[in-house]
């Protein structure tokens, strides 16, 4: 289960935002994911789809922001995430498409 939210468009499309733990065990934050799509369940699809299989929005607690459905209507894939800003920290990280979150790291020989 995830945090998130979604937020209808104008032309029936949806933008599905959810934070999700880090996929790696030592990094204390964790990501943020957004998807663009036809409705949310096809939204929830593409992530199970790409091998997140228990992800599920619950309510509408943490939609995304304006900032984040332009990024993310921007992108080609429409499918983007970043790390969980810290509140801490003054830097903002780019948004990167979901490829770099699911890549595996290569084997030494």
């Amino acid at each position: 289960m995830a945090a998130g939210g979604f937020c209808k468009l104008p032309n029936g499309t949806v933008v599905v935002a959810l934070n999700l733990p880090s996929p790696a065990a030592d990094a204390p934050a964790g990501v943020r994911v957004l998807v663009h799509a036809q409705n949310r369940a096809r939204a929830l699809t593409r992530l199970r789809n790409l091998g997140l299989r228990s992800i599920y929005l619950r309510g509408n607690a943490a939609p995304p922001t304006p900032d984040e459905i332009t990024a993310v209507l921007h992108h080609p894939d429409g499918l983007i995430w970043r790390t969980t800003p810290d509140t801490a920290a003054l830097t903002v990280e780019l948004w990167h498409p979901i490829r770099a979150l699911l890549r595996r790291p290569a084997t030494p020989a």
